[in-house]
């Protein structure tokens, strides 16, 4: 029979009956039955007592479920029909002796395929992309529960060794899982340990649920490398083994994929490849798919018999918030699988995509309060230059220089030509601005760092290639320093960026690194404390990703390891905001431009070649539209010639318009001639849409691409020489004001709603004329008592807010007991500014010195005053001298208890206590 002339039931039987037969079923008519033909059979028209079932599903010779097949164009009812399909699956089937009601339900048009068990707790249909296959029905009915039931006895998470955030969304999580809600989103600030939260979650799952395989998708190769370590590392807080001992895990590197396998790691790009059964370039999983780019539109995904529906219980979908739109949502919508998004920065898209099941929403300002992150102050930079830009004057020689080969002419300037700071280091460099900025920073350093004696771990983001590479060379002439101190952490580094990268967390040097497009997680450096910003950004998502780079904690020792001047755990980090980045409006998502990476040539070769994925047509349209701004009237002429007399604006309107929703629906009506009461359905909304691409993209022809790029190539940068840039302002921001005076009136809450019950603070504020009393003992308990209230009153943090507040530059405390009794002698009113007590102690020990000098005709001789500097040095970091303490270094080396005594005699012990009153005054 001619397919075309076929109604539509019999299409969609035919369609069904071609995915069955993918799926392992062998389909037979009912006269022509043979149990034999295979494990699975499908039989269609079956006798039963309520009318011949469509499809009767049978495993082994027993039936298990059934098939209700209707027209492609009731899909929008199948879920309507599910009274029909149950009432053959609790029918009387004819021959069959046991007629226990059939547990699997289908309702399908061959296109759309709807599925339900009816043995889980609460029987629900749900979409899948095709059938089942019957090894999978075999297995599923040797088990005594569904997994939707066993997920709903899961025990109660014992709760040792996790963070409060990671409780609360693994319990959330599994709240989700009883009652079977197909997506869950588990939002968590950066550095609060998502992918510890999701093994501990994958554990419970194989443990308590019989979970039988789990996917954990990355979008790159490196995040699928720390995922694989993370879960190698992995020992559950109820078992003494590693995860990697109780459960195979394997990341995937080539197509096969191992049967034993419990856990697979895989890069969402691998996937595709696999269900596509192509071979997979390899270096597109080092890059964030949502910037790759195809010579041609991608193939949709079909089924692959290798790799069922059934393959993955559950899939982990980390960095959701990049990975699941467009091409790559294929691979999720082609499992039947519960999903689960891991995203610090989850966006509308990613919201909707989950259906708003967020089991968890932990923020930065959560995890900093509870101190799993530090918070940052912002340090304003602005020059005249990049506020106002400058003009380059006429008759002036200009310095012209290639982007690419930085190849340099020079030529007359023939008028005065201004530019904004919007031009900068994209049509015009000017060394001196970027020169001020780095300048700045430098000399700034013991303001924003008080107290170091190198450079903080800092972090430039860069507009370009070519910016990074003008900075890097003015910071190391600047700093005056050589390669190793500043390096450019970017894929196109010559260097390997995961060796910089490595260098960068681990070693001295680099203490300065510049990127432009290495933000994304699996590049945090946790020594970090600075992030300067020499480039604005308008994404919320993306401005989000690049502040995580620094709100990773570390302690002391592993801070003090790369940064040896350090003096405490790491508190805070900074950002230095040279170009208004903190003030500029940010939208929830990147505009036209989805695709930085890719060059204009190959976005124009690529729809020249059949591409037309919206990404890659409104990233080519961002591109000619920056193009179109620079072009002189010669150029446009040039353009026109190749393209008929097309400009190049028309090129850009036509590319937007074919995505223009009003365009596509006006095309749609004109097309088929709707009516206004007519609605384009989606298939004519589709042929519209790519009418109006194929219109817009047929005048890419291959010297069309060559022109546009060449064109773009000789639109050399200007070296502006001329206008020497100078700084308007330096200086923290007011957000950093305020954050200060709310974390010292936080701090300062806090010591006086406690000064009653602990010892050091009531002799502080009560007793004064006790302080000689105060031990380290009773600070280092107060420190301690602290810590677990209030992880985020940090004594360091504090002290510098109180320097902030009371301008205080180019201090530090020596540690945190030592900040944590400037601090109380700040807010008990000892000291009208705050100071590192160490310089209070040198103070008093001068004052006292001098006094009892004055005071008395004799004077101390040169090795007594020997020791009393060493009792000077104990009290500034011990608070009180006992004289046990002469037994401990370095008195000890100087002959101890003994030797005091003989020096002062009888004096010794008054001497102690009158050191211990002056010196604490």
């Amino acid at each position: 029979m001619n397919k075309s002339n076929q109604n539509p039931e019999q299409k969609a039987r035919d369609a069904i009956d071609k995915t069955l037969d993918e799926c392992g079923w062998a389909v037979q008519d009912k006269k022509k039955i043979n149990f034999n033909a295979g494990l699975g059979v499908a039989v269609r028209e079956y006798p039963t007592d309520a009318g011949p079932a469509d499809y009767v599903l049978f495993v082994d010779r027993k039936p298990v479920g059934v098939i209700e097949a209707k027209r492609e164009e009731e899909g929008q009812h199948l879920v309507t029909v599910a009274e029909q399909s149950a009432e053959y699956a609790n029918a009387q089937l004819k021959w069959v002796q046991d007629n226990s009601p059939l547990p699997f339900i289908y309702e399908s048009t061959g296109v759309i395929t709807i599925f339900r068990d009816q043995r889980d707790p609460k029987p629900r249909s749900r979409e899948v992309f095709s059938f089942h296959r019957p090894e999978t029905f075999q297995e599923w009915l040797a088990q005594d529960d569904t997994l939707r039931g066993r997920l709903e006895k899961l025990p109660p998470l014992p709760t040792q060794g996790l963070r409060d955030c990671q409780k609360r969304a693994i319990q959330n999580l599994e709240g989700s899982f009883k009652l079977a809600k197909p997506k869950a989103l588990v939002q968590m600030a950066t550095g609060a340990g998502k992918t510890y939260t999701a093994i501990t979650s994958v554990y419970r799952l194989f443990k308590h649920a019989n979970a039988k395989r789990i996917l954990f998708l990355v979008d790159t190769k490196n995040l699928g490398e720390q995922a694989e370590q993370e879960f190698m590392a992995f020992t559950p807080n109820d078992s003494n083994d590693l995860f990697t001992r109780l459960y195979n895990v394997q990341r995937l590197k080539s197509s096969y994929i191992p049967d034993s396998s419990h856990v697979c790691i895989s890069t969402i790009q691998r996937l595709y490849s696999i269900l596509k059964g192509v071979e997979l370039d390899e270096a597109a999983e080092e890059f964030n798919p949502a910037e790759h780019v195809g010579p041609k539109a991608p193939l949709p995904v079909v089924y692959n018999g290798k790799i069922p529906i059934e393959f993955f219980d559950f899939i982990v979908i980390d960095e959701c918030h990049r990975s699941i739109y467009n091409l790559w949502r294929q691979v999720l919508d082609y499992f039947d699988s519960f999903l689960i998004g891991l995203t610090a920065t989850p966006d509308k898209r990613t919201f909707a995509f989950f259906n708003e099941n967020v089991v968890s929403e932990y923020s930065h300002e959560d995890a900093v309060a509870d101190g799993v992150n530090v918070g940052y102050d912002v340090y304003t930079i602005e020059t005249q230059i990049t506020k106002q830009g400058a003009v380059l004057k006429a008759n002036q020689a200009i310095e012209k220089r290639n982007r690419l080969s930085r190849r340099k002419r020079w030529e007359q300037q023939d008028e005065d030509e201004a530019y904004s700071g919007a031009q900068l280091d994209k049509d015009v460099v000017n060394p001196s601005q970027i020169r001020n900025v780095i300048k700045t920073y430098k000399d700034k350093l013991p303001a924003i760092f008080p107290g170091r004696c190198e450079v903080p771990k800092t972090l430039i983001f860069a507009k370009t290639d070519s910016h990074a590479d003008d900075i890097i060379q003015i910071v190391r002439e600047e700093f005056g320093e050589g390669n190793e101190f500043c390096k450019k952490v970017t894929y196109k580094a010559n260097e390997d960026p995961k060796s910089v990268l490595a260098q960068f967390r681990n070693s001295y040097n680099p203490r300065i690194a510049v990127t432009v497009d290495m933000i994304a997680t699996g590049t945090d450096v946790k020594p970090l404390e600075c992030l300067l910003f020499m480039r604005d950004v308008r994404s919320k998502n993306y401005f989000e990703q690049m502040k995580g780079r620094g709100t990773r904690t570390l302690d002391f020792d592993g801070l003090k390891k790369v940064t040896p001047s350090a003096s405490s755990n790491k508190t805070h980090f900074v950002i230095v905001d040279a170009i208004g980045v903190t003030k500029s409006h940010k939208t929830d998502s990147r505009a036209l431009e989805r695709k930085p990476t890719v060059s204009l040539k190959d976005l124009l070769m690529s729809v020249m070649m059949g591409a037309t994925d919206d990404d890659t047509l409104t990233s080519l349209a961002s591109r000619l539209t920056r193009l179109n701004h620079q072009l002189t009237p010669e150029d446009q002429k040039r353009i026109e010639v190749k393209t008929d007399g097309v400009p190049l604006s028309q090129i850009t309107k036509d590319l937007l318009g074919s995505m223009n929703p009003d365009k596509i629906d006006a095309k749609a009506r004109e097309q088929f001639k709707l009516t206004d009461e007519q609605e384009p359905t989606d298939d004519q909304s589709t042929k519209a849409k790519q009418e109006l691409v194929k219109n817009a993209t047929t005048v890419f022809t291959g010297e069309v691409c060559e022109l546009l790029d060449t064109i773009r190539r000789e639109h050399e940068q200007t070296i502006d020489t001329h206008n020497i840039d100078t700084v308007l302002r330096a200086e923290w921001e007011g957000d950093s004001i305020e954050n200060a005076t709310k974390l010292t009136a936080e701090f300062a809450e806090y010591i006086k709603e406690h000064k009653d019950e602990i010892v050091a603070l009531s002799i502080y504020f009560d007793q004064p004329y006790r302080r000689r009393e105060v031990t380290y003992g009773m600070v280092k308990t107060l420190l301690a008592k602290l810590k677990t209230d209030q992880p985020k009153l940090a004594p360091v943090r504090i002290w510098h807010a109180y320097a902030l507040l009371d301008k205080v530059t180019g201090k530090s405390p020596e540690n945190e007991l030592t900040a944590l009794v400037s601090l109380i002698r700040r807010v008990c009113g000892m000291d009208a500014a705050i100071a590192p007590y160490g310089d209070t102690v040198r103070d008093n020990f001068k004052r006292w010195i001098f006094k009892r000098h004055q005071g008395s005709g004799s004077k101390f001789d040169e090795e007594q005053m020997t020791w009393l500097r060493m009792i000077r040095d104990h009290i500034a970091c011990s608070f009180h001298m006992d004289r046990d303490d002469l037994e401990l270094a370095p008195f000890d080396g100087q002959g101890g208890l003994g030797r005091m005594w003989e020096l002062f005699r009888e004096d010794m012990d008054s001497l102690i206590d009158e050191m211990n009153e002056e010196l604490a005054a």
